[in-house]
């Protein structure tokens, strides 16, 4: 695809809620499909959900192999054709595994892309003109909507406000995964993607701080507990957007006591993704919580305190709904 048709890739919205979607699997750690599409559709119903994604973190996406990945974004994106638009993350170690996994996103109904920075910048780090070639790449592939995953500052793979500020200028970026976890770096960030390109989304991804992270101007929340909460991130966006502080405390309040049973008050890790499929059990979101090797489940305490947590939180009423 060349560059002129990546300048008219059709537009998303990416203003509100999108959950990154939890993956259920069979006793023998297959993806379980109908259960994978009836959530898909629940979670596609639910107020202020303008996407869903699939193979983020919270999709255990690093053990799922290529072929499952591309699976599990057919499942989703034919479940809930006409519902709402599904968006894939992209995990790939170079330029050309990154153009064909996303290729093949795309043909499995992903209408927009999560690019993840590679792995191996983790530990080598990166020069700038690698990453803008990475993004133009896969946008210019695919002609699809991209969204830029942010890394947390402490990290090599985390992008530098200038370089955020140069990938915001790239047409087939619209929206920003913001990840930063230092909440001075945060409101840079956020303040240099302003700049260039204030048409552009920019989604929290701090599951573990949701206001704190909201009230710094962002347009909506792309985050793993979504999968669990929906309804609840969204009250609370709303809040933050009608500049109800005493309402949003008190919603993140009631969310508060979940966070810390998921969380364990850090930031999230394989262990928490666990969690998060136990307390989604305890609200009859999902049939089975297992998670793949060398994930752990939580142990006989950490159960009993999500299912505390479940409900004090009030879910198991919003999961029937």
């Amino acid at each position: 695809m060349s560059q002129s048709a990546s300048l008219t890739c059709k537009p998303m919205n990416f203003h509100g809620l999108i959950p990154a979607m939890a993956v259920p699997f069979r006793p023998d750690y297959s993806i379980d499909e109908e259960e994978l599409e009836r959530f898909a559709v629940w979670l596609a119903r639910q107020r202020g959900v303008v996407a869903m994604m699939t193979n983020g973190h919270t999709g255990e996406v690093f053990s799922l192999t290529p072929r499952e990945r591309t699976e599990v974004t057919r499942i989703a994106a034919r479940a809930t054709r006409g519902l709402c638009p599904v968006i894939s993350s992209v995990v790939c170690e170079g330029i050309e595994d990154g153009k064909e996994q996303a290729l093949a996103a795309k043909e499995a109904g992903a209408q927009g892309l999560d690019i993840m920075p590679p792995h191996h910048w983790l530990r080598f780090g990166f020069r700038k003109s690698h990453v803008l070639a990475y993004f133009t790449a896969i946008g210019e592939a695919t002609g699809l909507p991209l969204i830029v995953h942010v890394y947390p500052a402490w990290t090599r793979s985390s992008f530098s406000s200038e370089l955020l500020a140069e990938l915001a200028a790239l047409p087939f970026v619209q929206a920003f995964k913001v990840g930063t976890r230092e909440m001075n770096k945060y409101a840079r960030d956020l303040a240099a993607i302003r700049a260039v390109a204030p048409q552009k989304a920019l989604l929290t991804c701090h599951d573990e701080y949701l206001l704190a992270s909201m009230v710094q101007g962002v347009d909506g929340a792309l985050v793993g507990f979504a999968s669990v909460i929906p309804g609840l991130i969204a009250d609370l966006l709303d809040a933050v957007k009608l500049g109800d502080l005493k309402r949003a405390q008190a919603l993140q309040a009631q969310i508060d006591p979940l966070k810390e049973a998921v969380y364990g008050g850090g930031e999230p890790t394989g262990e928490a993704h666990a969690n998060m499929k136990a307390a989604m059990v305890a609200a009859g979101i999902f049939k089975d919580g297992r998670v793949r090797p060398p994930t752990q489940a939580p142990d006989a305490a950490e159960l009993a305190a999500i299912a505390r947590a479940v409900a004090g939180a009030g879910l198991k009423s919003r999961a029937a709904a």
